[in-house]
């Protein structure tokens, strides 16, 4: 069992029975704070429901497998071959549940690709980066919405931001933070040399607008311009670009431009949504900062120049340096089969947290 979550079922319970309440009915603002409340509770709580049922389910089938009677104990069997592996299929997910802080539990965040030492090749992989996010995303029926990009010369992107959202989206993709390189030849080289390149990738959740407050007239600068480009029919012939300062609260201005919408209100819109996830992961930095300990546990999950992966393509190899693993499925995981490497870390990432509130 889970004695953490017994008083959490026992304020569900009560907020359930609060619902009935004809006093709280008729006062509408109380009934939705307690429907808000109970909703919180509830993706916790209803798993936990199920797999005290489960559990007493099992038990009672164990009690009749050991009765001595041949035909009960068949039954049992029977039914123990269904219950158990629900039993502990739940007791994984509600272990995972409890080790997710509340306050980053994200099903929206920005996703960040910028080229990094390789020139053209580097652009080019961090194009075919962002083609593995959004194969991965699909297989996790996750959407994902472009907000503003600047292509490579020779194609690929020089930088590229995006929006991803689904359930449990930040739980997976937290840990994609920091360097990739690759190891390949490109197409470019005659001697069949391999060369290296490098991208930084940035996950950062994206807040609401009640976690981060921007006062519009007081905290930030904007101007339009017109949208830059290569030329040809995409070069934006007005001034439907946007840039925006914000000077509140911080040592250095956070500056957002955004050019790649149909308007220019459009660019406002997609800019402020960069900006609060920019500010907000400030404010988290500044928090983590003092949970060192969590920060052990998340295998140095926000800092940008942590080397995460290596892609070698002659070995169809993909290296995670943080945790020693190796895969030589380099073509699956581009491909979107982002689990083959992702599972292991949260894997390991999860054994590290269960030790730490062990040894608390």
């Amino acid at each position: 069992m889970f004695p953490t979550l017994e008083p959490k079922l026992a304020r569900y319970r009560e907020l359930e029975q609060q619902l009935f309440d004809q006093a709280v009915a008729a006062d509408a603002n109380r009934a939705a704070a307690i429907a808000k409340e109970r909703g919180a509770l509830a993706k916790q709580v209803e798993p936990y429901i199920e797999y005290k049922q489960l559990c007493a389910s099992v038990s009672e089938a164990e009690a009749m497998l050991a009765s001595g009677d041949a035909e009960m104990a068949a039954l049992a069997q029977e039914e123990l071959a269904g219950l158990v592996p629900r039993r502990d299929a739940l007791h994984a997910q509600i272990e995972d549940q409890l080790l997710i802080d509340p306050s980053e539990d994200f099903s929206r965040i920005i996703l960040e690709i910028r080229a990094g030492e390789g020139g053209d090749e580097a652009a080019l992989f961090a194009g075919d980066l962002y083609e593995m996010y959004q194969k991965y995303a699909r297989t996790k029926g996750w959407s994902i919405e472009e907000i503003s990009f600047s292509p490579g010369d020779a194609g690929g992107f020089k930088e590229i931001t995006f929006g991803v959202e689904g359930d449990d989206v930040y739980q997976f993709l937290r840990f994609e933070s920091g360097g990739h390189r690759v190891q390949r030849v490109p197409a470019t080289e005659t001697q069949g040399r391999i060369h290296t390149s490098l991208a930084t990738v940035a996950v950062l959740p994206e807040p609401d607008t009640a976690q981060v407050e921007i006062n519009e007239a007081a905290d930030i600068q904007w101007e339009r311009m017109r949208a830059g480009g290569a030329g040809g029919q995409h070069v934006n012939k007005t001034e439907s670009a946007v840039r925006i300062w914000y000077k509140k609260d911080t040592p250095d201005q956070i500056e957002v431009k955004c050019q790649d919408g149909r308007s220019q209100g459009k660019n406002y819109e997609q800019a402020m949504r960069i900006l609060r996830t920019r500010i907000f992961e400030r404010q988290q930095e500044k928090l983590h900062r003092e949970r060192a300990d969590m920060r052990k546990a998340q295998v140095g999950s926000g800092e940008r120049s942590a080397k995460v992966r290596t892609y070698h393509f002659k070995e169809n190899r993909v290296t995670d340096h943080r945790i020693g693993l190796t895969v030589y499925k380099l073509e699956a995981v581009l491909a979107g089969d982002m689990d083959l490497v992702i599972g292991p870390m949260r894997e390991h990432t999860k054994r590290e947290k269960l030790a730490a509130t062990s040894a608390g």
